[in-house]
């Protein structure tokens, strides 16, 4: 028992010293800092959507589709479902 406190003990105190050494303290400074999440849009009924792109599946493969491929030709329904093919 008393070997394995001393051999924690000293892991520990390896440990600390590491976490004060100039090296670790630069390998920390260089971690990136987090910037905050963008807002979310807040769109009111009526107001025009904007544009963005997505992947559409046609049957045999993926291709990328934009709402500005449509715009002023088509009207465009976008709809959700949560669970769809999950099996739940």
């Amino acid at each position: 028992m008393r070997k394995v406190l001393l051999t924690v003990l000293a892991a520990g105190l390896m440990l600390t010293g590491w976490l004060q050494s100039p090296d670790s303290r630069q390998i920390r400074a260089q971690a990136p800092a987090k910037t905050p999440p963008p807002p979310p849009l807040k769109l009111k009924v009526g107001s025009v959507a904007p544009d963005f792109t997505l992947l559409a599946f046609d049957g045999k493969n993926l291709k990328k589709v934009s709402l500005g491929d449509y715009r002023g030709k088509k009207n465009v329904v976008l709809a959700f479902y949560v669970f769809a093919f999950t099996g739940g």
